[in-house]
C-alpha cells in the first residue's frame, strides 16, 4: 500500500516536472516553425502596411517566415478574438490597434476578448498620425472651410472609416460632436476598402490613419485636410495639426504593436522584442515606415502596456460623453 502510495506520487511529480519542463525547452527552442501574425483589419490599410513591413524583417532575424493572415471584421474585433483564443506558444501573434485594444472595449458590450488581460504586450512597432482626408472634389480646402460646408448642409455628406467601433470610427464622432456637424457614418472592414470608395468618390470623407492614405495624398487622389499628431507629419509639412486649429481634442495619433496570447513564456516574448527592435533599427525598415507617415519606436513591453492603458482609459471617457453616440 506504501509502495503503491509512494510509486503513485513518483509518477506525478514526474508527469508535473515534464508539464514545466516542455514549456522552458520550447522556448529555447523558438522559433522552429513559421509564425502566424493576424491583422486584424483588410489588405491595404494601415495596420496591414505596418505589420508587413515589420513583420519581414522580423522573420530574417529570427529565422523562421512571419506569414500576415487577415482577419477583418467588426472594428478589429474579429481578428483579435481569434488572436485572444490562440495557443500561447509564440506561433500565433497578433497586430495591437487602438481599435482592437481601447475604442472596441469602450463600444462593444459583448466584446469576446478582454484587451488587457488576454494579452501580453511585446512592443509597439510605430506610431502614426490620424488624417481627415477628402475626395477632390469635396468643395473645401481647409478645415474652416470643411466645417462651413458640414453646418450649410447637415446629412448630406457621408465619411468613411475603418469599421463600426474602430479608432477611425471614434474619431469621425469626435470630429462631429466637436464641430457639430452631422455626417453620415459608412464603415469598412478596414481603411483600405475605405481609401478606395473615397477615392471613386463613393464617400466625400475620411477618417483615417496616415500611412493608409499616404500613397494617393501623394498622387493627388485625396485631398488632405488636417492631421491628429504631436506635431505636424515630416510627409505633410503643410498640413495643420488639430491642435493648431483648435480642436486639442482631437489630436490623438494612433499607434500599431505586436501582442502575444496571455501565457507566453516571458523568454519568448523577450525574443520577439528584441527581434522588432533589431527590425525597427534597420535603415530600410525605418525609411520605409518613415515614406508611410509613421514613426519606429520599439519599447520595452512595460511601456508598450502603458500605452495601451492610457488610451483604454480615453476611449472609455470619450465614449461617456454627454450626448456621444458609437454605434
Amino acid at each position: 500500500m506504501v509502495f503503491t502510495f509512494r510509486k503513485t506520487l513518483l509518477s506525478a511529480m514526474i508527469v508535473t516536472l515534464g508539464a514545466i519542463a516542455a514549456p522552458v525547452a520550447a522556448a529555447s527552442d523558438y522559433p522552429s516553425q513559421p509564425i502566424r501574425l493576424i491583422v486584424p483589419f483588410a489588405p491595404g490599410g494601415s495596420t496591414d502596411i505596418v505589420a508587413r513591413i515589420v513583420g519581414q524583417r522580423m522573420g530574417e532575424e529570427l529565422g523562421q517566415t512571419v506569414i500576415v493572415e487577415n482577419k477583418a471584421g467588426a472594428g478589429g474585433a474579429i481578428g483579435a478574438s481569434e488572436a485572444a483564443r490562440a495557443k500561447p506558444d509564440g506561433y500565433t501573434l497578433s497586430v495591437a490597434t487602438v481599435s482592437t485594444m481601447a475604442v472596441n472595449p469602450a463600444c462593444r458590450k459583448d466584446l469576446s476578448y478582454d484587451p488587457l488581460k488576454d494579452f501580453v504586450p511585446v512592443t509597439n512597432f510605430a506610431n502614426v498620425p490620424n488624417v481627415i482626408v477628402v475626395n477632390p472634389k469635396f468643395p473645401a480646402n481647409d478645415l474652416e472651410g470643411m466645417v462651413k460646408e458640414l453646418k450649410a448642409a447637415p446629412g448630406k455628406y457621408s465619411y468613411g472609416s475603418s469599421g463600426t467601433c474602430s479608432i477611425n470610427h471614434l474619431f469621425g464622432e469626435s470630429f462631429k460632436h466637436a464641430t457639430g456637424t452631422d455626417m453620415v457614418h459608412v464603415p469598412y472592414k478596414g481603411s483600405g476598402p475605405a481609401v478606395v470608395d473615397t477615392v471613386a468618390g463613393q464617400v466625400e470623407v475620411l477618417f483615417d490613419n496616415l500611412p493608409s492614405s499616404m500613397n494617393q495624398i501623394s498622387a493627388g487622389n485625396l485631398r488632405p485636410i488636417a492631421v491628429a499628431g504631436p506635431q505636424r507629419a515630416d510627409v505633410l509639412k503643410d498640413i495643420p495639426t488639430l491642435a493648431e486649429l483648435g480642436y486639442p481634442q482631437l489630436n490623438h495619433p494612433a499607434w500599431y504593436g505586436l501582442l502575444a496570447p496571455a501565457g507566453t513564456p516571458a523568454e519568448i516574448v523577450n525574443k520577439l522584442r528584441d527581434a522588432a527592435v533589431v527590425a525597427l533599427k534597420d535603415p530600410k525598415v525605418s525609411q520605409a515606415l518613415e515614406q508611410q507617415g509613421a514613426a519606429p519606436s520599439g519599447n520595452s513591453p512595460e511601456e508598450f502596456a502603458a500605452e495601451i492603458r492610457t488610451w483604454y482609459d480615453h476611449a472609455a471617457k470619450v465614449v461617456a460623453e454627454p450626448g456621444f453616440k458609437l454605434d
